[in-house]
Formats: structure tokens, C-alpha cells, sequence
């Protein structure tokens, strides 16, 4: 009896071994690419691997391909294994590798949202504009060159629309409120979502008090109204974590969203406010980035001083200025 019983917990355990191991191969199909993006941890490309084929989602800057092509490596890939590179939406930092990772991975093709299409086709407008903000030489430093792609190397992904990738299924979803021209796309492999910047952002040196997550705005498209919506669209595909590009798997979805919504709440009535004020140009945004940077103390308030003052640096003036573009839309409308 003894042996029959030691034997059938040795069966089990086997089967609850295998079980782990298949578990844990799921999750290893896709790898989180940290691509040093002005200072380590803080944006991310994604590299899911599917036997003998690869897609990258993001790919962040020029600077960072040659980070992406190493992870290839070291996971036994090659580049003419690429089959697809996603970008979640065109923002140079998610997309501005996209010219010369298509160039290394020449079986590539590039998905993309309509409205996001064009502009890595002819990526010629968002440098012009990049370069008015920045400055050559920053602009430089921090995006190197930005290379147009083939057209018929790229393809449009339609809301909604599925493709197969070996054995998991890709599907895309039009998730507006940051940009008009972001999508986000559940992966059936890993049970999870790429979220680009609809989910916010909740950088690891944030994450040691519980999850905190906050919302990001956009320099000409931020829309609270279709942020919220989007959200409850992640939500709608039961995906049990979101990938975000900034930064990392996260798996506290529920508490995610209540936290993104309560964000958006708060910008939501700066831009009321600020709609409703006299200043313009960078008088404005001065004035909306003192409240988005009290909105940022109040919830890291238990972060040391200099990790503070990088969560301003890298996301209070970006969040400022899209309140503030916002606003003076608004009142031209």
C-alpha cells in the first residue's frame, strides 16, 4: 500500500513538474528587451519567440537595435528569422528604430496602425518636428537617424483584426487617448497585452511600495474620454498582464486601471482648468506642469528625492505640454 501510494505521488509530482515547465515556457516566449532609453528601465521592446520564427513589438530608437540583434542572438535566433516587427504606435520612442531594424531583418514586415503607416513610409514630418522641439544635436543623441521603410514592406492592421504566429494568435486593437494612431495587441501565447503607452506607465523604481501605475499624456492627442475607453478595452480581453513599453510585465490589471483612471481624473480637471485660463504658448504649460508635477509627488511620495525628481524629469514636462496643447486646441475648436 505504502508503494502503491509513494508511486502515485511520484506520478503526480511529474506531472505537476511538467505542468511548471510548460508554464514557464509560455512565459519565456516572450522577452522583455530593456533598450537603455536615457537611462536604464524606463522603455522596453518586446522579442516573442515562436520555435523557429520572431517578432519584435517596439523597437524604441536607432540606438537601440543593436540591443534588440543581440537578444536574437543570444536566444539562438537570426535576424532573417524576423518575421514581424509591431510598433504599438509611431512616438520616436517606441518606433524609431523601425528603418534600420527592417534593414538588418530583411524577411520582416512591419505592422502598423493606418494612421501610423505613412509616417514610418516617410518619417520625414516627425523629424522635422522632433528636431523644432529638441534641437539637432539632441535630437541626435537621444534618436540617432531615423530611416524610412519600404511600403511594401508594411502592413496595416485593421481594429480587430487576428493573425496566426505559429501556434498563438496576435490580435489588434485601435486604443485612441494617448495617440489617434495606437493600437494594442493581445497575444494568445503568453495570455497577455502590449499596451505601447494606453496603460500607462509604472516604472520598476515605482513598484516597491505595491503597484503604481500613472496615464501619459501625449503632445497633440491626449483625450481623457477615449483613454478611459481604451482601457476598459485591455480590461474586456481578460488578459492576465499587460506588457508595457515603460516599463515591464505587469499583472495587476484591475488595480492598474482604477489607478490609470483616478490619473486621468486629476488631468482631466488641469485641462478644465487650464482651458479656462488667459496664458498661452510656454506660460501655460508652466502653470499645468506645476500641478502634474504635484499630481507626481503626491502619488510616489514615498520615493527617495532623486528618484522624484526622475519621474519629473522623464514624464511632468511631457505630461504638462500635452495638457496645455490640449487645452489651447480646445479653446481654438
Amino acid at each position: 500500500m505504502q508503494s502503491s501510494r509513494n508511486r502515485r505521488r511520484l506520478e503526480v509530482k511529474k506531472e505537476w513538474d511538467s505542468s511548471l515547465a510548460g508554464r514557464e515556457l509560455r512565459v519565456r516566449t516572450v522577452v522583455t528587451i530593456d533598450c537603455q532609453y536615457l537611462y536604464p528601465l524606463t522603455a522596453c521592446a518586446y522579442m516573442i519567440c515562436e520555435k523557429d520564427r520572431v517578432a519584435f513589438v517596439e523597437n524604441n530608437t536607432a540606438h537601440a537595435v543593436p540591443l534588440l540583434l543581440s537578444a536574437l542572438a543570444e536566444h539562438g535566433y537570426s535576424p532573417e528569422q524576423v518575421e514581424y516587427a509591431i510598433i504599438t504606435h509611431v512616438h520616436l520612442d517606441h518606433a524609431g528604430g523601425s528603418g534600420l531594424l527592417m534593414e538588418k531583418c530583411r524577411n520582416a514586415t512591419l505592422l502598423a496602425h493606418p494612421r501610423a503607416a505613412r509616417h514610418v513610409i516617410d518619417p520625414a514630418r516627425l523629424v522635422a518636428s522632433a528636431k523644432m522641439v529638441y534641437g539637432e544635436e539632441v535630437f541626435a543623441k537621444v534618436y540617432g537617424e531615423i530611416q524610412p521603410v519600404e511600403e511594401s514592406r508594411v502592413r496595416v492592421m485593421q481594429d480587430g483584426e487576428t493573425i496566426s504566429f505559429g501556434e498563438r494568435s496576435l490580435t489588434f486593437l485601435h486604443t485612441r487617448g494617448h495617440a489617434n494612431h495606437h493600437f494594442c495587441v493581445y497575444d494568445s501565447g503568453s495570455d497577455g497585452i502590449f499596451t505601447g503607452d494606453t496603460f500607462g506607465i509604472a516604472y520598476p523604481f515605482m513598484q516597491t511600495q505595491g503597484p503604481h501605475l500613472f496615464p501619459s499624456t501625449t503632445p497633440t492627442e491626449f483625450d481623457p474620454v477615449e483613454a478611459r475607453l481604451s482601457i476598459d478595452r485591455i480590461l474586456a480581453t481578460q488578459a492576465s498582464k499587460a506588457f508595457l513599453t515603460h516599463f515591464g510585465e505587469f499583472t495587476h490589471l484591475d488595480e492598474g486601471a482604477r489607478q490609470l483612471k483616478s490619473g486621468l481624473d486629476e488631468f482631466e480637471a488641469i485641462l478644465k482648468e487650464a482651458k479656462e485660463r488667459t496664458e498661452t504658448g510656454e506660460a501655460l504649460t508652466s502653470l499645468v506642469e506645476e500641478k502634474v508635477n504635484a499630481y507626481f509627488k503626491r502619488r510616489a511620495h514615498f520615493l527617495p528625492e532623486t528618484q522624484l525628481n526622475l519621474l519629473l524629469e522623464l514624464d511632468g514636462s511631457l505630461n504638462a505640454a500635452g495638457i496645455a496643447f490640449a487645452a489651447e486646441r480646445s479653446r481654438k475648436a
